[in-house]
């Protein structure tokens, strides 16, 4: 009697622990994804600014901005990592061509709210990658849980589900929209 006891009882706690440690990394990766959010929301509020930086200089040059305002508009809607992923690079693709633009106005080169809002991107991509990859990290352990025994039994029971991972598909894409300009 007292053995079945202590085997009910080591298995509550074990039961207890599993769901403890399963929640804790699905929260973790839910406040992660939030700090990818905050990075994505700052990079798409300075957007608009750069854009009409750049369109003081260059005003025949309206498609190339409306493609900008476009893809921005399109990764502020998007919802999840992979509609995200997809949204963000088409996002970096258009910004790259904005910057290419601008490398074609000398005059715009030297206007000091250009260069504080590229310096800005810059450092709001460092700030997301960061995040990214912290996020990366805690799914890949909530999933890695999820999938080992005895813990993808609790997880079943729960209905705690697998995250997908916030990746670019193209390592390219990834690095920081930059502009070198020659003298």
């Amino acid at each position: 009697m007292v053995a079945v006891l202590v085997i009910l009882v080591v298995g509550a706690v074990l039961a207890v622990l599993l769901y403890n440690r399963l929640v804790g990394l699905a929260v973790q990766a839910d406040n992660a994804w939030a700090d990818i959010d905050v990075q994505l929301k700052r990079r798409h509020d300075l957007i608009p600014n750069l854009v009409e930086t750049v369109e003081g200089y260059a005003t025949h040059e309206r498609e190339s901005f409306e493609a900008v305002i476009q893809a921005r508009n399109a990764a502020v809607a998007a919802r999840g990592p992979a509609q995200q992923q997809r949204a963000e690079q088409s996002l970096a693709a258009s910004l790259g061509q904005l910057f290419a633009l601008a490398e074609a106005y000398p005059e715009l080169r030297a206007v000091e709210r250009f260069n504080a809002l590229q310096n800005d991107l810059g450092e709001i991509e460092d700030a997301l990658q960061s995040a990214r990859r912290y996020y990366n990290a805690v799914v890949r352990d909530l999933n890695t849980a999820i999938l080992q025994f005895p813990s993808n039994l609790m997880a079943t029971f729960c209905a705690i589900r697998a995250r997908e991972f916030f990746e670019l598909g193209d390592p390219s894409e990834s690095a920081v929209p930059r502009v070198l300009f020659g003298d």
